[in-house]
């Protein structure tokens, strides 16, 4: 079973697209370096991100895991968007002139090896020149403070209700629940569990390094900052 199944994909697409708008000015600040090359974008979801790509003349791949979100992202961009479904770390990643990616898409890995993994893919598919940059959930962002243990939005035709734990030190889980009217006076349930995995970040600049990327952490791209624990990696392989 994927994440963001048809239902909650099309909350997300609805209610959740500011966070790729805040970040697109510093990802294509960063991008300008190596404009007229090839970006691959992972966890693309339902295009957001992508579309600022393309708005500013940049070659993208765009990938995700799951199929209902890239229904989504090809209903936005149009047939002659490159979708391609992608799962890390398993599937190979193509030579690229930059990575990127939004939304804490590496969290969603299995493990902190597979995190890991993921990274010294990414690096080592770079250019000579390419760029990385990534949000990525760092340890603290599983101190959830007293009285936010839940939250929820809603609109004319969609609910969602989200409930948080923090089983482990390095693990932050969202139970997920969706409702979408069918137009007859009925909504429809659905039920999502999400479970990110929560590393050092301190480490990845040391981790990166070793394939050849020089890499820092932040608490941005550019002037978008980002949610307390959520943390903004960039770097660059050397030319």
């Amino acid at each position: 079973m994927y994440y963001y199944r048809h239902d909650l994909a099309l909350v997300h697409d609805r209610g959740h697209r500011q966070h790729a708008d805040r970040c697109a000015p510093g990802i294509g600040e960063l991008l300008e370096p190596v404009r007229g090359g090839l970006v691959v974008e992972l966890g693309c979801g339902s295009g957001a991100l992508t579309h600022h790509l393309l708005a500013a003349g940049h070659r993208v791949i765009a990938t995700d895991a799951s199929p209902d979100m890239l229904e989504l992202a090809r209903a936005a961009l149009g047939p002659e968007a490159d979708l391609r479904q992608l799962t890390l770390p398993d599937d190979p990643l193509p030579a690229a002139d930059a990575f990127v990616s939004v939304g804490h898409v590496i969290s969603y890995l299995p493990d902190a090896a597979a995190i890991d993994q993921a990274l010294a893919a990414m690096a080592d598919a770079l250019r000579p020149g390419g760029v990385l940059a990534f949000d990525v959930l760092d340890r603290a962002f599983g101190q959830i403070q007293p009285g936010a243990e839940s939250a929820g939005r809603a609109s004319e035709d969609w609910a969602v209700i989200a409930r948080y734990a923090t089983p482990a030190p390095d693990r932050f889980v969202r139970d997920i629940t969706t409702f979408i009217a069918d137009g007859h006076g009925m909504w429809r349930r659905d039920d999502e569990r999400h479970e990110n995995v929560l590393v050092d970040t301190s480490r990845i600049p040391a981790l990166l390094s070793e394939h050849g990327v020089n890499a820092a952490v932040g608490t941005s791209f550019g002037a978008a900052e980002l949610p307390a624990g959520l943390h903004a990696v960039t770097g660059r392989r050397s030319a």
